[in-house]
């Protein structure tokens, strides 16, 4: 039975609609939560897939949260052994920190729904199956691109969204996962992070929720499924 370890920052961004694919795929899924559980000691070489979640805080505050510290080698040392590693939001900013690029505050938050902007490589990959779909971006961060990634994605505000190494590391600064039931659990506990945002509000993310959520669930799991039947280089 191949083994799925998540890292989850937060108890409520989980692995979304990604948990029912690797379901229907056999694996066994098994989070571990950071601040809680022991990453310095973890294990990142072993488990067939590693999904390193989204959480509110940078992955350069290593100081304030040690725990970043192990989560960046250990991606440094999958990502350099070829394994399938997959990164979202906070997950792929420590991807891009791991593999050379730099982390660093944008120039505000992008937070709601709004489409990527595919690259030519991006809409030859799983990724097309997004393609027109509004999608949920909820950061304040970004990175630059690590040195020998491929670029799939990205929106007007911040160019880089998506991208790849390889076959077997693919790294969303947006969210694919998310699905209107999980949202509501957001909207609660980022409730101080949305009356802050200038033009935002829960009723209005509701609302978009409501609209776009299903179709994007429904065209991230073909995303995860090809993504996840694609044979490594390695």
């Amino acid at each position: 039975m191949p083994h799925a370890l998540a890292i989850r920052h937060v108890g409520f961004e989980d692995l979304g609609s990604l948990e029912e694919v690797l379901a229907d795929a056999g694996y066994r899924i098994e989070y571990a939560d950071a601040g809680v559980d022991d990453l310095v000691s973890a294990d990142f070489l072993t488990p067939s897939l590693l999904v390193v979640l989204g959480g509110p805080i940078g992955a350069y505050e290593e100081d304030i949260y040690p725990f970043l510290r192990a989560e960046t080698a250990g991606l440094r040392e999958r990502l350099a052994a070829g394994k399938r590693t997959l990164g979202i939001c906070l997950g792929a900013q420590l991807m891009a920190a791991a593999l050379g690029g730099r982390v660093y505050p944008g120039s505000g938050k992008e937070l709601g729904w709004s489409p990527l902007q595919l690259t030519a490589a991006g809409a030859a990959s799983p990724l097309r199956h997004l393609d027109g779909l509004p999608v949920l971006h909820w950061h304040g961060d970004t990175f630059t691109l690590p040195p020998g990634a491929e670029l799939l994605g990205s929106t007007s505000r911040y160019p880089h969204q998506v991208f790849a190494m390889g076959r077997h590391a693919l790294a969303f600064q947006c969210h694919p996962e998310v699905t209107a039931r999980g949202l509501e659990r957001w909207f609660i506990a980022h409730a101080a992070e949305i009356r802050s945002t200038e033009g935002v509000s829960v009723p209005a993310l509701r609302s978009q929720t409501a609209q776009h959520a299903p179709a994007l669930a429904a065209a991230s799991r073909e995303l995860f499924r090809e993504w996840l039947a694609w044979r490594c280089a390695r």
